[in-house]
């Protein structure tokens, strides 16, 4: 299983303070329109009292180490008010923390329910002795996590299907031997392999993989085999190891029309494959996602109809940063600390927002935040979404703080190196865990 236990006891227990269980509607009336306490121009909403006072003056004592090109800001949730920002309404690249407008517009759009299924498809029929005369087709559905069942139990914390049950359902289906191929089909979306920050081209060392809508073991590829077709060959040889003889192509092709299904299977439903996007901060996760809501609401499988619709959903929230990608990755993505904060304070309460909350890792305890806020009081009492690209690291999510109250959070940090600004995480994150 997915550690987070400790994150998902502490946002349940805020939840409950703060008249958690509501109907989404509630998110809104969180939502009005806050004042902005600009710290770093002196305006003062109301005489504040001493916890935030305090609060104040130790995040501006750790902003000062951090440069010139810092945004931060904190909003009390149980309280509904601005305690702090610091160039707040400045747009920067968001990096990964963009996911947290993913999700939501992931959660908005399909439901936590929803799954994503590949088929095995005939174009044929079945004669003496099993023999399928015919094309099998094996048809992507955008599933990240499709793959072996080894890589899925150490890669993927046990969830997804396998290219094991697809060969047990087939010979089930009383198939012995094909006599045409096994040809694998990912039409669903474009054939991009990585995203705008590449030109499309690959991208292993950011996604780990290669995208199609036919991926196995997280988007691997071999000399001579794009994803889809390694996919198809990976099939085949397990196909093969349970007496079922079948050649697998080495093209891909789209499933001809009246194909029979024949088997399938279905990834984790929406709500895990959010806590495997959201925990690593997986970009090949995000951009297949992305792309399931292209084809979906925009009849395009690619990035940039995905982003499109990502776009919508977050308008929808009165938010309108500029949205290029699914994962962050592109340094055109821009958005505010503010915008962030508002996204999180409009979801709180919600059914959307629970499950964000439950996908973020704790820090100082697992995920891409196991390292930050160590023996600071923000371990173990913050949940939040890391993005990281060359000298932009950034931070976002919720704390909460020793008065029992939530709050939510946005810190983007430009100019110094990731290897620096990791310690300063912990240094504004730990004040909001002592509020």
């Amino acid at each position: 299983m997915i550690k987070g236990g400790l994150a998902v006891a502490l946002v349940a227990l805020a939840l409950a303070g703060c008249g958690g269980g509501g109907s989404s509607d509630q998110g809104n009336q969180i939502a009005g329109n806050a004042p902005v306490i600009d710290h770093d121009r002196g305006n003062h909403a109301a005489k504040p009292s001493p916890a935030v006072i305090k609060l104040r003056s130790s995040l501006r004592r750790a902003l000062r180490k951090t440069g010139h090109q810092s945004g931060v800001a904190v909003y009390d949730l149980t309280n509904h008010r601005m305690l702090f920002t610091w160039g707040a309404g400045v747009k920067r690249a968001p990096a990964s923390v963009e996911k947290l407008y993913t999700t939501v517009a992931l959660l908005h759009q399909l439901g936590p329910n929803a799954r994503l299924r590949t088929s095995i498809m005939g174009k044929g029929h079945i004669g003496a002795g099993g023999v399928w005369h015919g094309n099998l087709y094996l048809r992507g559905g955008g599933d990240p996590t499709l793959g072996d069942g080894t890589f899925n139990r150490v890669w993927e914390y046990g969830y997804g299907p396998t290219e094991a049950q697809l060969a047990r359902r087939i010979k089930a289906a009383g198939i012995s031997r094909v006599t045409g191929e096994l040809i694998a089909d990912e039409s669903l979306f474009d054939t991009r392999r990585g995203g705008p920050q590449t030109g499309y081209a690959p991208d292993i060392p950011d996604f780990g993989g290669q995208l199609s809508a036919l991926v196995f073991d997280h988007g691997t590829a071999a000399p001579k085999y794009t994803p889809a077709t390694f996919a198809a060959r990976q099939l085949a040889a397990t196909l093969h190891a349970q007496n079922v003889q079948v050649t697998a192509a080495t093209f891909t092709a789209r499933t001809p029309r009246h194909a029979h299904r024949l088997a399938s299977v279905s990834s984790p439903p929406l709500s895990v494959l959010m806590k495997l996007m959201d925990m690593p901060s997986d970009d090949l996760f995000a951009e297949l996602l992305t792309k399931q809501l292209g084809v979906r609401f925009h009849h395009r499988g690619t990035i940039a109809a995905g982003a499109r619709v990502i776009s919508h959903v977050i308008r929808e929230y009165g938010l309108h940063p500029r949205i290029v990608d699914g994962s962050g990755l592109s340094r055109q993505d821009s958005s505010s600390p503010l915008e962030v904060v508002d996204l999180l304070r409009k979801v709180w309460h919600t059914r959307d927002g629970r499950i964000l909350a439950r996908s973020l890792p704790t820090l100082g305890v697992n995920g891409t935040t196991r390292r930050i806020g160590v023996g600071t009081p923000a371990q173990a009492h913050c949940i939040a979404k890391t993005g990281t690209l060359n000298y932009v690291t950034n931070l976002a999510g919720y704390c909460a703080g020793r008065g029992h109250q939530m709050l939510a959070f946005a810190i983007f940090l430009d100019g110094p190196s990731n290897a620096q600004a990791i310690p300063m995480l912990g240094w504004l994150t730990g004040p909001m865990a002592r509020y």
